[in-house]
């Protein structure tokens, strides 16, 4: 059953615009640049419907994804740092009794052995990563110590599957590994540590190694697995950011990173085509908002003025995964220029 809820209109993202041009921030970004508004009225009135499209779709258990993944962890985490993005949190805000529910219901999925995972879930380490990233970013935010305990067994578990290459895969095992759902390892045990929980520092040194032999050196993109293929756009994003959040900000792979995924920015060069359209913005609006300067304010208004394009008169995005999901990331990537996830700091 879906839980019908009266929407506020978001709230610091409102503040965000009144505020942009005078904030300053060492973190990464081009912030207070002449002439450049990041958060516009638009983007104000788009994510106050996106939320609200979002908010109705909670489950009683709360729950997000039935609309295609049934009970799904991962989206249910990706929903709750959109809100968490526009300043809302687990009992502070318009939508905190919201953050509540979902937090309890990813809470409650995480077993003995530290899998975040609820119902049938191909693939289990997509949405473990995403919870645990989640989960991070909540205590990092809240202290709170029932979060700390399911976080520190998640990623336990993480260290634990790691196969020999430095990468992992769909199930929590050390048996192959893909850069797609290594990168959302990495970004899970970048969270908590970010947090203060311990993580182990070779585990990061080889994953961030395993990235680096997916990129192809021809093109400056990644391929899917260490072995032979073609660059793709969704994956050399996350490729790109992923090198940025281990510390690496300059060198030739960044550069040809960089140059690569320049050619697939909305409205000047390559479409981006295919079932991977959000993750792969989701990751590009991240590597662009570190590498900042003229790569922000080229890439961010152009993603701006793509998915304000895109969004439904029902304040939804549609794509292949679902509305649920593909709203999230929409809503996470217009919000990046509030700046209120610590996982999206340098």
């Amino acid at each position: 059953m879906i839980r019908k809820r009266l929407i506020t209109v978001t709230w610091l993202t409102a503040l965000a615009l009144l505020l942009t041009p005078a904030i300053s921030s060492p973190q990464a970004g081009p912030v207070g640049a002449p002439g450049f508004v990041e958060i516009t009225p638009e983007v104000t009135q788009a994510v106050g419907r996106g939320l609200a499209y979002l908010a109705q779709a909670q489950a009683e258990d709360g729950s997000f994804g039935a609309d295609r993944y049934g009970r799904h962890v991962g989206i249910t985490a990706l929903v709750s740092l959109a809100f968490m993005a526009d300043g809302h949190m687990p009992d502070r805000g318009p939508h905190g009794e919201l953050l509540n529910q979902s937090l309890s219901f990813v809470l409650s999925s995480s077993s003995d052995a530290g899998l975040l995972a609820a119902d049938t879930s191909h693939g289990p380490m997509y949405g473990h990563g995403f919870a645990t990233l989640f989960l991070g970013e909540v205590y990092g935010m809240t202290g709170n110590r029932q979060v700390r305990s399911a976080l520190r067994r998640a990623v336990q578990l993480i260290v634990a599957s790691q196969n020999h290459e430095g990468g992992w895969r769909y199930q929590p095992i050390p048996a192959d590994a893909d850069i797609s759902v290594t990168i959302c390892q990495i970004m899970a045990l970048r969270s908590a540590r970010n947090a203060g929980l311990s993580v182990p520092k070779a585990t990061i040194e080889r994953a961030v190694e395993y990235v680096r032999r997916c990129q192809n050196p021809d093109d400056g993109g990644f391929r899917y697995m260490t072995g032979a293929g073609g660059s793709a756009f969704p994956r050399s994003a996350a490729g790109l950011a992923s090198l940025y959040y281990a510390g690496i900000y300059e060198g030739d792979e960044i550069d040809s990173a960089l140059a690569y995924l320049e050619q697939f920015q909305p409205g000047a060069g390559r479409a981006q085509q295919g079932g991977h359209y959000y993750y792969g913005q989701y990751y590009a609006v991240q590597a662009m908002f570190l590498a900042g300067d003229e790569h922000w304010r080229s890439w961010y208004p152009a993603i701006r003025a793509e998915l304000l394009a895109r969004q439904q008169a029902d304040g939804s995005w549609q794509g292949n995964h679902g509305s649920t999901y593909s709203t999230a990331m929409a809503l996470l990537v217009l919000q990046m220029p509030n700046r209120l996830l610590p996982i999206f700091e340098r």
